[in-house]
């Protein structure tokens, strides 16, 4: 049975950042994400996950601002230097917020001196985080011009390359449709790989409920695959966030009704 998270940065904008976290929880979620928390204090941030009982998913790195920054400097090779220093505090952060996975961002960047670069900066920041999680992730050409990694077979082959158990891919289901037109067959390719999933429907990005990806098709193929990890709503929400959660809150009242309960004679 899938696992859903709530991407923040996305979800729940009708209200205050810090206030997103209680909307989270009060729709059923257990787990969020969020791209560039580094405007909030970690402590803030820290004491909301607690306090409302969740874990913190993936958070993308490094920590410029997310409306004017680069989407990452990882594959430019003149930026070597800047991403491991951002790649540092960006790993402090994760660490306090509990983060499973962080996302390296590639940037724009392109040919073989990149992609050269890109596995030299993976391997250095695996190394440095040995008990980390690092995910890549490709992204379209039509949302993200110029953006280094946009396929998904270079990503298969940096993940190869590198061979560390740390290193894996972060499969958005959204920019596997728009970049293959086919997201079920790239995941039946990629999903050996897959660390943690994104959704969002095709072409809209919006609630993955109608579009051109057959959500219930896909969710029953991950669950087929052994798949374990979390699956993340990351869209732009049609309206209030909470009248779009069809998706996932099924899902979410199946999974607490299987739960067992607090006490069982089989316990002990």
């Amino acid at each position: 049975m899938p696992k859903f998270a709530a991407n923040l940065t996305y979800l729940f904008k009708e209200f205050p950042f810090i206030e997103r976290f209680a909307e989270a929880k009060a729709n059923g979620f257990d787990a969020v994400e969020v791209l560039f928390p580094y405007d909030e204090a970690a402590s803030e941030i820290a004491r909301k996950l607690t306090e409302h009982g969740l874990e913190m998913i993936v958070i993308n790195t490094p920590p410029p601002n997310w409306a004017g920054g680069e989407r990452g400097f990882a594959a430019v090779p003149a930026l070597e230097e800047r991403f491991r220093n951002d790649f540092i505090r960006a790993l402090r952060f994760a660490k306090l917020l509990g983060a499973k996975h962080m996302h390296i961002m590639a940037g724009k960047a392109k040919g073989i001196v990149a992609l050269e670069t890109f596995k030299r900066n993976l391997t250095w920041a695996a190394k440095q985080a040995p008990d980390m999680s690092l995910v890549i992730e490709p992204v379209n050409e039509f949302d993200m011009p110029g953006y280094f990694l946009s396929d998904f077979e270079t990503a298969a082959e940096i993940i190869e390359a590198i061979d560390l158990p740390n290193v894996g891919l972060q499969f958005d289901a959204y920019h596997a449709h728009m970049i293959t037109g086919d997201a079920m067959d790239t995941w039946d390719a990629h999903h050996r790989h897959v660390r943690h999933i994104q959704v969002a429907s095709s072409p809209n990005r919006q609630e993955p409920l109608k579009g051109e990806i057959d959500y219930p098709a896909f969710f029953k193929a991950v669950d087929e695959s052994g798949y374990i990890g979390w699956i993340s709503g990351e869209y732009n929400p049609k309206a209030r966030t909470s009248k779009g959660l069809q998706w996932a809150q099924g899902h979410m009242k199946k999974v607490q009704r299987q739960k067992a309960p607090p006490f069982s004679g089989d316990a002990f």
